[in-house]
């Protein structure tokens, strides 16, 4: 079980790795390119419809090949693509290859968050925010790898660093025994014939039952509010200090360098705390620290109060995903196998939608206003915590 957890882990690492590259290099791929930030945006964009589509596919490639075979091709994928990314293809192949390298890893992040709550029946929590932990310390190490890279001049050698990781896990995946779980990871449920396969097939695409289906809402909404928020903070934090309290570029910066570590301590700490406390209080309480920070974030008018306030919400904010993806699998018991692909999935679509509201804020609306309405979405949040925990 162990080695199960730390080789997830260090997919997760990839992940994280994976997730940020392009952000870390996009004004100087953009500048060889010659194309404009809306057109580094499409790309991104790109990589995230991909992400969605790994997500939503990876049960049925888990039904056809196995837990196992599923993360050997999301892994090869994201191999390929990272590596055809360094060699810098004319600018119509990128997206092509973004939509791979999102595939790659959107399904990675889903099958291995179904394994490790499906095998892991105890301390649940506390194995899924290690891997949470893991994706924090990726997606903070590549850009202190990709800035040296740049000054160099060598930048497209960060996409060989995420792909030498690529092929390590995949490596670990295909030689790696788990003992008693390589049945799960390796099986593949047989086809059903023909006289049970109405029912089967029934089973199959509508897992949940009367109640299940308000609960399956109530945490998609949720996943959607929350990655939508964190992803409004980290692409927008930078711009709202330099707004709110005229810092530099360099300096407003560290604001995310600072919101990573937060986070990646926090989630060192989340599983053991939720599991002693419980799943829906932890939650609960988190929500509710997160939207009291950010009611308070436009009066902090000192900087050294505004640092703080991020540092206060990774540190809250840090374990929700994980843990709240543990909580609404045990709520919904017999959907393992799709109940983490339908959260990552709705997260993924709010991580792109909030913050393109988000921006629209910043160009019309005032810097007080953005930050109200990022309270706004930590407010909602609270509302289905609270409900969460009365369900829970």
């Amino acid at each position: 079980m162990k080695k199960l957890i730390w080789i997830g882990c260090l997919s997760y690492f990839v992940i994280g790795l994976a997730h940020v590259v392009l952000g870390s290099i996009l004004p100087v791929l953009l500048q060889h390119y010659d194309r404009s930030y809306s057109a580094g945006g499409e790309l991104i964009f790109s990589q995230f419809a991909g992400f969605l589509a790994g997500v939503l596919v990876s049960p049925l490639l888990n039904r056809r090949f196995g837990k196992r075979g599923g993360i050997l091709i999301a892994t090869g994928l994201l191999l390929c693509a990272e590596i055809a990314y360094a060699f810098l293809p004319p600018w119509g192949w990128m997206y092509v290859i973004a939509v791979a390298a999102g595939f790659g890893f959107g399904m990675i992040e889903a099958v291995i968050g179904t394994i490790i709550i499906a095998a892991v029946t105890e301390g649940t929590a506390v194995a899924m925010s290690r891997l949470e932990v893991l994706f924090g310390v990726g997606a903070l190490l590549m850009p202190l790898a990709a800035s040296p890279l740049i000054a160099a001049g060598q930048w497209r050698l960060a996409f060989l660093i995420v792909a030498a990781c690529s092929l390590l896990s995949l490596l670990f995946w295909a030689k790696s025994s788990f003992g008693p779980l390589d049945s799960a990871l390796n099986e593949r449920p047989a086809r059903p014939d023909r006289a049970a396969a109405a029912g089967t097939t029934r089973r199959l695409s509508l897992p949940y039952k009367g109640n299940q289906w308000v609960v399956l809402g109530l945490f998609i909404l949720f996943f959607f509010l929350y990655v939508g928020t964190e992803m409004s903070l980290v692409n927008f934090m930078p711009a709202i200090f330099i707004a709110k309290l005229g810092m530099s570029e360099a300096a407003a910066a560290l604001t995310v360098t600072f919101f990573w570590l937060a986070m990646s301590a926090g989630r060192l700490f989340a599983g053991v705390i939720a599991e002693k406390i419980s799943y829906r209080i932890y939650v609960l309480v988190s929500c509710f620290a997160a939207l009291l920070l950010l009611v308070i974030f436009p009066f902090a008018g000192h900087r050294l109060a505004a640092f703080a306030i991020i540092l206060l919400l990774g540190l809250f904010m840090s374990g929700i995903f994980s843990i709240a993806l543990v909580f609404s699998s045990k709520l919904l018991p017999g959907a393992e196998e799709s109940t983490p692909s339908i959260m990552i999935a709705s997260g993924g679509i709010g991580g792109a939608v909030l913050p393109l509201l988000t921006g629209w804020s910043m160009d019309h609306l005032q810097i007080a206003q953005t930050s109200g309405l990022l309270a706004a979405f930590a407010a909602l949040l609270f509302v289905l915590s609270v409900t969460a925990w009365r369900i829970g």
